[in-house]
């Protein structure tokens, strides 16, 4: 070791120069981490494979600007340097440096780090005069050289820069070291990977045009991160989120403040942002710094109705109040994304013919519009693209970017479904081959073998192939019962940190959409190794609890592995006729003789009364401490011969719903008492926060409206007043109140245990102490961090040795899944609203009678009146006064047509008065409406919601066999999205290119078509998405 030093020159938080001067240790051995080594380096982790053709080791500036180019996964042998990698920390913030990192990390991406400043022959001391660009190349240089010479020249190094000086000096100096440019390098090895070279030229001219910008200043310079954090923590300055009201995105904004900021007792909520100049340049989701302006300028937000507003959670009606209003001083940290635009047409462009920057109009409506520099504007028009943003200088209005790559034309189904992932950061690119070929380790030992001791039988939707949760009940002798609950053992097959284990991390979750799915694991797993198929032999981790005959209270329970073999595949549908005493066919007793077949009946129906007897008992459990029941509804697809979707069935709720749904409860909270009873700050639990008291503000005054009192004081008190507030002429009263309550609750969180205290743990919703995610693991990734948790539980029970994740780590995954999560929702919603589009766009509103419908007020505004349409669980605004001033008025038979007049709002009904006379519409009243498209080329199209008459409506009953508008929506639409396919290109086989390319379910088949696909009523709650009722609980 060799010990010589650094100089640097760093600013102090004053913004002054400092020169500082660290000792700098030089070692001979540093590894290489190449499979070709050779000098016995102590290669821990990732490997780069010794089959390639070369290794490349990108500049500085490569680093810089083209990392997004380095992550593609067919760039092979990549080495960064440490020289590189500080860089990037120096100049590009933590975020950008944070990416780096996990590239690094990432076992699928053939990427190494090198610590060539710390590897004595590589090393470079900066010399005298140098600038720190030369001397970065210098130090990349010699590191590519010490590669090849440490590898005795059996792979060549390739150095990519694009630096011309240095391609001009570097480049004939050693032979088997190559310094060449980005472009050459990737038009002579990578010439097949087009979106590479796509992305180079998008870059490469983004950035060409970067330096030639100067301009006047159109906003406020940022001010110095050191005034900042200073400002922050003596209360002159607040930090937070910048969210942007998607409905006013040009005017309206809101910072949500962290508490740690906030030393003003004044302000206890958001602050309003208004404006752009003082937005400054801060884009939706950004970590902002926000300084509030005198109290005379402090406005309110804006009440009427826009185009395309839905139900949104808000405290009591913004009507305008007064609240804190501030301006952007600063921007702590950029939390860009991928963001899909649409390109004007020729006529919308402004820029001259010659120019070759475009406003593009981000898909996002809370998104500014983005100049993109681009020969190809014509040839793009109409079509989505995704671009990065790069830069936004004071001197410009709008943010620079660059596209990265075109989906398709605006409207086609495909494009829209992959805007909507895009949007919402998920990838789901195809598993890989490495993926599919890690074979899970055959094990026949540690197991308690429950194959002839119990009765094994698991429940779900019907056609269902993803079992993951089976369950058994029993006598015991002395009369006690033994209750099991037996859960897929994904953690065998799926080994920590390995291939599609990080795959699965990085997914989180599975993604639920209106026509399709995208798993969380390979098909060989899902649908067949890790499913607890009937009889077949199967590995599970289990959950026994022995009960009290009487009281049913928990006399003793025992987790660990086991082997089962299910002996009964149950659909709801018959699991309820069994409990109903009805006629039921089982197809696994049809081959028995009618002796046998009596008795294995008998036998199966009374371990299901048994059960549903312990499930009541557990729901009264809950019921007691206070467990709310929110509204939610659900349908199912409905398959033919070859497993297509004919039609979209509503799903009648049944109890034994309730009772699976009850054991998967109790198993997750039992589970959480023992992972966190073993490692009490590392455990991942899920907590529901009480909602906020002012979050109920509609739902308190609408059900006062009705004549009802709901008390919000506890989960408790909730519940009861939920039950109480019935209308016995019309059951959508209640119904749209418990949309209003589920609609003010928080988000349900995975946390660790360590990150919060004690009393933060608490489910509201389920009214538990303790509890988190077990029994879904194979489309939750929480779930098998919890097996994994509970499994180490055991081990450490027995006196093994076990090491667990740090409280942070696991608070960092954590926070990733709920982000997942959270895209997870959005995307069904969006997903659910773009087929009611495309549904409704191809019909006539004014001769179909699909677009007219019954509609129910649930909320009043300045304007018009917002409406929940049961037929189609659309949610929407009816306006009430359009821009011409005119207002809508009804007639004596109640029909409905525009005239001049003025508009009253009150607080639980609206009214309007013109020469035709005053028509006044209140809350829960039914109307009728009338649903077509509203258009738009540049983000998603919208239902418009037309009031027509102020009565219900009268539908006529449709004929037998035949379909209601709403199960036939998804249906039709992928017909229509099918048949135009067709027209484009000739068939290639049975598979869609989807299909081919991606390795996913898009063609409902004996796998993917067992998921039930939920209103729009459902999408605003937190636990959506799941594919059966005993899961629209347990995913609180």
């Amino acid at each position: 070791m060799i010990k010589t030093e650094k100089i640097l020159h760093l600013k102090s938080s004053r913004g002054r120069k400092v020169r500082v001067v660290r000792e700098h240790y030089l070692r001979e051995r540093v590894p290489c981490y190449s499979a070709l080594c050779q000098g016995d380096c102590d290669n821990e982790g990732k490997v780069l494979p010794g089959d390639l053709t070369h290794y490349v080791v990108p500049d500085v500036g490569i680093v810089l600007d083209f990392l997004e180019i380095l992550e593609f996964r067919e760039l092979q042998g990549i080495i960064f340097t440490q020289t590189a990698c500080q860089a990037v920390q120096h100049n590009k913030g933590r975020r950008q440096y944070n990416r780096l990192r996990n590239l690094l990390k990432d076992a699928r991406h053939d990427c190494v780090l090198f610590a060539n400043e710390f590897q004595e022959y590589s090393y470079c001391p900066r010399e005298k005069g140098e600038s720190q660009e030369k001397w970065q190349t210098r130090c990349v240089y010699s590191a590519a050289v010490w590669y090849y010479n440490h590898l005795a020249g059996m792979k060549n190094i390739v150095m990519v820069t694009d630096d011309s000086d240095a391609v001009a000096q570097y480049s004939s100096l050693n032979s088997g070291v190559y310094v060449i440019s980005m472009q050459e390098y990737l038009h002579n090895f990578w010439l097949d990977v087009r979106a590479a070279l796509e992305l180079y030229s998008s870059i490469a001219q983004a950035l060409q045009e970067r330096e030639g910008e100067v301009s006047e200043r159109e906003y406020s310079e940022h001010l110095p991160h050191e005034l900042l954090e200073a400002g922050i923590k003596s209360g002159r300055y607040l930090l937070g989120i910048l969210n942007v009201n998607k409905h006013r995105a040009q005017q309206e904004a809101t910072v949500t403040t962290q508490i740690s900021s906030n030393k003003s007792a004044d302000i206890s909520g958001d602050v309003l942002v208004f404006g752009s100049k003082h937005r400054n340049r801060a884009v939706y989701g950004d970590s902002v710094v926000v300084e509030l302006l005198p109290r005379g300028e402090w406005r309110g937000r804006a009440t009427a109705l826009t185009e395309t507003q839905g139900e949104e959670r808000s405290a009591e009606d913004p009507s305008s109040q007064t609240m804190p209003t501030g301006r952007v001083v600063g921007i702590l940290q950029r939390n860009w994304r991928d963001y899909v635009v649409t390109f004007p047409t020729r006529e919308a462009q402004s820029q001259s013919r010659n120019s070759q920057k475009i406003l593009t109009v981000p898909w996002d409506h809370r998104i500014p519009k983005i100049r993109i520099s681009t020969t190809q504007a014509n040839a793009l028009q109409d079509h989505r693209v995704v671009v990065r943003l790069d830069s936004w200088e004071s001197t410009s209005l709008y943010p620079n970017g660059h596209s990265v790559r075109v989906l398709g034309r605006a409207g086609e189904l495909e494009t829209e479904i992959q805007t909507i992932l895009i949007e919402n950061c998920i990838s789901v690119p195809p598993f890989s081959e490495a993926q599919l070929k890690e074979m899970p380790v055959v094990e026949v030992t540690a197991r308690r073998d429950l194959r002839e001791s119990h009765l094994v039988f698991s429940i779900d939707p019907a056609g269902c192939e993803d079992v993951d949760d089976t369950l058994s009940v029993r006598s015991l002798s002395g009369g006690r019962l033994e209750l099991g609950v037996h859960i897929a053992d994904v953690t065998h097959f799926v080994r920590e940190g390995s291939l599609t284990d990080l795959e699965a991390r990085a997914r989180a979750t599975t993604y639920y959409l209106a026509d399709r799915r995208y798993d969380m694991l390979p098909a060989v797993l899902s649908a067949n190794l890790c499913s607890l198929l009937g009889g077949v032999d199967r590995y599970a981790m289990s959950v026994l609890w022995e009960l009290e005959a009487d009281s049913l209270d928990v006399a003793s329970v025992w987790f660990g592995r086991t082997v089962i073999r299910s002996s009964y595949q149950l659909h709801y549908e018959l699991a309820q006729a069994l409990l109903n005493g009805e006629e039921a066919q089982v197809p696994e007793l049809n081959p028995l003789t009618p002796e046998e077949r009596d008795h294995r009946l008998t036998q199966l129906t009374q371990a299901l009364e048994t059960l549903t007897h312990v499930a009541r008992h557990l729901r009264a459990q809950r019921d007691r401490g206070g467990a709310l029941e929110l509204e939610g509804m659900e349908v199912r697809a409905q398959l033919d011969s070859e497993k297509n979707i004919t039609a979209l069935v509503p799903r009648q709720p049944l109890e034994v719903h309730e009772t699976v749904a009850e054991c998967m409860i109790y198993a997750n909270h039992w589970v959480a008492y023992k992972i966190q009873e073993a490692f009490p700050h590392q455990a991942l639990l899920r907590h529901h926060p009480p909602p906020r008291q002012e979050y109920f503000s509609q739902l308190q005054e609408s059900a006062r409206a009705h004549g009802f009192s709901i008390d919000t004081s506890s989960n408790k008190a909730l519940a009861l007043s939920l039950e109480q507030a019935v209308d016995p002429q019309d059951p959508e009263v209640n119904r749209l109140l418990r949309m209003m309550a589920t609609q003010a609750m928080s988000q349900a969180m995975y946390f660790s245990t360590g990150a919060l205290p004690a009393d933060q743990h608490y489910h509201y919703g389920l009214a538990l102490d303790r509890y988190t995610h077990f029994t879904s693991p194979i489309r939750r990734y929480a779930d098998i961090l919890v097996h994994r948790l509970l499994m180490k539980a055991l081990e450490q029970e027995a006196g093994l040795g076990i090491a667990t994740a740090s409280n942070r780590e696991l608070e960092e995954t954590a926070q990733h899944i709920n982000n997942k999560n959270r895209a997870a929702q959005r995307v069904q919603k969006l997903s659910t609203e773009l087929f009611q589009c495309l549904f409704f766009r191809d019909r006539d509103p004014q001769t179909d009678p699909s677009c007219v419908s019954d509609a129910v007020i649930y909320g009043i505004r300045d304007n018009g009146v917002l409406v929940f349409i049961p037929q189609y669980g659309v949610k929407g605004p009816v306006y009430l006064r359009n821009r011409e001033g005119q207002v809508v008025s009804a007639a004596a038979d109640g029909g409905c047509e525009w005239s001049s007049g003025t508009v009253k709002r009150h607080s639980d009904h609206i009214t309007t008065s013109s020469a035709l006379g005053t028509t006044t519409l209140r809350l829960f009243h039914h109307i009728t409406v009338r649903i077509s498209v509203l258009s738009n080329r540049c983000h998603a199209d919208s239902l418009l919601l037309q009031l027509i008459r102020n009565l219900p409506h009268e539908s006529q009953s449709p004929a037998p066999g035949q379909s209601q508008p709403k199960v036939q929506l998804v249906q039709e639409v992928r017909r229509q999205a099918e048949e135009a396919s067709q027209q484009k290109a000739s068939l290639k086989g049975r598979l869609s290119r989807e299909e081919r390319q991606f390795c996913q379910s898009k063609q409902p088949n004996l796998y993917s078509l067992l998921e039930e696909i939920r209103e729009l009523a459902l999408m605003d709650m937190s636990q959506h998405g799941n594919r059966s009722q005993k899961d629209v609980s347990v995913e609180l």
